[in-house]
């Protein structure tokens, strides 16, 4: 922690918590849920005053965005609300820098940030928000390569490399419809 630079403000991308569905008086959190975790690690270290939650969502599906759910996961890991920043309407990696950007710009935030999103998203999340005209420090997580012990039942298929094929594939479609000129 001691080797992150401050920043104006420290930047969570959508995809770690699941919004209030009819039914569940929760939100879910998801694999990438240290996402928010770390944010709020970071928000202790002093590192930024600011913590920019982005995620929209379609609210015929759910009660609420996914910057709302973060906020309440992030509250209980003991970040106050008054150094919460909502963006509520991202669908898209792209969204979330365009609308992260203005709403920055909107609160006369400098344009220093710490973005926090999963490794294997980073780069592409990093350029998008680069091209907005912030300063970006890559605070990544959800690292998934890692050495593991070689055996017989490491060559046997599971859920968590299905799980890791299909995120791959994901964002391998992001950088695809980025060349193309629909960046997602």
């Amino acid at each position: 922690m001691k080797a992150v630079p401050s920043a104006d403000a420290i930047v969570v991308l959508g995809g770690a918590v699941g919004a209030l569905s009819v039914g569940f008086p929760d939100a879910n959190l998801y694999s990438a849920a240290d996402r928010v975790w770390h944010a709020a690690r970071l928000y202790k270290a002093d590192k930024a005053p600011w913590v920019v939650l982005s995620g929209g969502a379609d609210l015929t599906l759910v009660q609420e965005s996914e910057a709302k759910a973060m906020a309440g996961f992030i509250e209980d890991l003991g970040v106050p609300s008054s150094a919460l920043i909502l963006e509520e309407e991202s669908r898209t990696t792209s969204d979330n820098a365009t609308m992260v950007a203005a709403l920055l710009k909107k609160r006369n935030i400098t344009p220093h940030i710490l973005l926090v999103t999963s490794a294997l998203h980073m780069e592409r999340a990093k350029r998008l928000f680069e091209n907005q005209g912030l300063q970006v420090e890559a605070i990544a997580t959800d690292h998934e390569a890692m050495v593991r012990p070689v055996g017989t039942l490491a060559y046997l298929p599971d859920a968590e490399a299905l799980s890791n094929s299909a995120r791959s594939l994901k964002e391998l479609a992001g950088r695809v419809a980025g060349m193309v000129g629909i960046d997602r």
